[in-house]
């Protein structure tokens, strides 16, 4: 089983930046997809950005295009969001969701995660 540990998430003011971090744990850092959903108040939950370890295949919500970016640390088994150009509605809960997948096909998208992070809050004043 994939255990998900969280943390960067934290308050910031439009434009800024924020790094958030997500360590798995009891599984191998192999044939797995990582991302991220979040859900801003009010709203339902949506996909953010997801990679599959093994060769690097991304996927990014078009809306964030060119303002988030997922990387890995395959020895430190986590994975990042760099997050730049911060706007308010970027305010939400940022849950770490993964998949055990033996390719990259079905990494992000209308994926369906089986193990999921305890939520991290990104709050974007204005």
């Amino acid at each position: 089983q994939v255990q998900l540990v969280e943390s960067g998430g934290g308050s910031v003011q439009a434009g800024g930046s924020l790094r958030l971090s997500c360590t798995a744990t009891r599984y191998s850092f192999s044939y797995i997809c990582i991302g991220w959903f979040r859900q801003p108040p009010g709203k339902e939950r949506e996909g953010v950005a997801a990679r599959y370890t093994n060769g690097g295949r991304t996927y990014y919500a078009d809306s964030l295009k060119g303002r988030f970016t997922i990387s890995q640390d395959n020895a430190k088994k986590t994975m990042y969001l760099q997050m730049n150009s911060l706007k308010p509605e970027d305010t939400a809960m940022y849950y770490c969701a993964a998949a055990r997948m033996a390719s990259s096909t079905g990494c992000g998208g209308t994926w369906a995660p089986s193990y999921w992070g305890q939520g991290t809050q990104v709050t974007v004043s204005s």
